[in-house]
């Protein structure tokens, strides 16, 4: 692969990370879990997966690297089950849909103090970033959930009340468990972090906002939350270190729980500090592009220059997007951001848990390859 020129994150053609776990890892941890083979063998073949998806990544012509989340069941679960004070339960809350059935991944339920006294997935980071440092121009990508995701699901209802009578310092507690997970991962070399926010999207869904209310929240006053607890966390990171949060309205299983326009977080969701929001757009439950006008006026990102990227190919099913009709949305998009500011990518990850979407594995890379390829010609290089 040739050099290519530096680049600031997030890229014009990229993706929200999560990849279809192999065949062959999922009977493996099966069988890890059974006690059948050890964490040793398992981690081996997790190295050897994620060396191939990466691979993969750099053959259809992506910069951000990830490691496909191949290490983890749950998106966010795995991450914030091993900060302080978190535990997980059952989650009663909005079902995902699934083959007429509901089902619903457990909660990350806060039982006493939220902090990070120890590394939480650097080493996870440390083998992506040895594979993405043997690729020129190409950048390790890491994913890990929002601050938000240790209150939206359960609310003030899965927060003790005896660690925390007032949310006020259960706040400052989450950004400063933040501030040091970021840390750790700053300190293992990673300058492009993703935060995985499915709050933004939720709230514009009249269905979520109700379960607020009975959760004891106020959702109206919910994403200036979220938006500012997200730049506390953000505060001391490396200035090298590029920040970008995905939101999306569920992908478990390619099923999802909300739907409804940005109309009622794009300002708060703008207002935070970070270099790039990826947005789902693959639908009409996403509502059309109009809120992205507001991106100046919500302060626009850090330096006021965050860029929009776009999710507009599929990950819940494997039909492959036409290059005309992604082109005419882009240009649909540009009539409210300028096209220097924005980005191609999927909707979402493609096994956002261990289940993955119902899609095959060649239609996932497929999608990714005309990722690529209608951001070529759109923005050139």
């Amino acid at each position: 692969m040739p050099t290519l020129p530096p680049a600031a994150a997030p890229f014009r053609a990229d993706h929200v990370g999560s990849l279809l776990r192999p065949a062959a890892l999922t009977a493996l941890r099966m069988r890890f879990r059974a006690g059948e083979v050890d964490a040793a063998a398992l981690a081996e073949a997790e190295d050897e997966a994620i060396a191939e998806v990466v691979r993969r990544q750099c053959d259809v012509g992506l910069r951000s690297l990830t490691d496909g989340e191949l290490r983890r069941d749950w998106w966010h679960l795995d991450f914030l089950g091993q900060l302080d004070g978190v535990t997980l339960k059952a989650n009663e809350g909005p079902k995902f849909q699934v083959a007429g059935q509901g089902e619903q991944p457990p909660i990350a339920t806060v039982t006493g103090r939220v902090a990070c006294t120890k590394p939480v997935m650097a080493g996870h980071f440390t083998y992506l970033k040895s594979l993405a440092d043997k690729v020129p121009g190409a950048m390790a990508k890491m994913t890990i959930p929002s601050p938000s995701m240790l209150h939206l699901r359960g609310g003030r209802a899965a927060i003790s009340r005896d660690a925390y009578p007032e949310l006020d310092a259960f706040w400052d507690d989450v950004a400063a468990a933040y501030r040091q997970a970021i840390a750790h991962l700053a300190a293992a070399g990673c300058r492009y972090l993703q935060l995985d926010d499915v709050a933004f999207a939720y709230l514009c869904d009249p269905k979520v906002q109700a379960t607020c209310r009975a959760n004891g929240d106020d959702p109206a006053a919910l994403p200036r939350t979220y938006a500012r607890v997200i730049n506390a966390a953000l505060a001391g990171k490396p200035a090298d270190m590029h920040v970008t949060i995905h939101t999306c309205r569920g992908n478990f299983k390619s099923a999802w729980v909300a739907e409804g326009g940005y109309d009622p977080v794009v300002e708060a969701m703008f207002s935070t500090e970070v270099d790039g929001w990826f947005m789902e757009f693959d639908s009409a439950r996403a509502g059309g592009f109009e809120p992205l006008a507001r991106l100046a006026a919500a302060g626009g990102g850090a330096g006021g220059a965050g860029k929009v990227v776009l999710g507009l190919v599929t990950t819940k099913v494997g039909e492959l997007e036409s290059k005309e009709d992604l082109k005419r949305r882009i240009d649909e998009a540009a009539r409210f951001v300028p096209l220097e500011r924005l980005c191609l990518s999927p909707q979402c990850g493609f096994s956002s848990t261990h289940h993955g979407n119902a899609l095959s594995h060649e239609d996932q890379w497929r999608k990714l390859e005309r990722v690529v390829e209608v951001a070529r010609e759109v923005w050139g290089g």
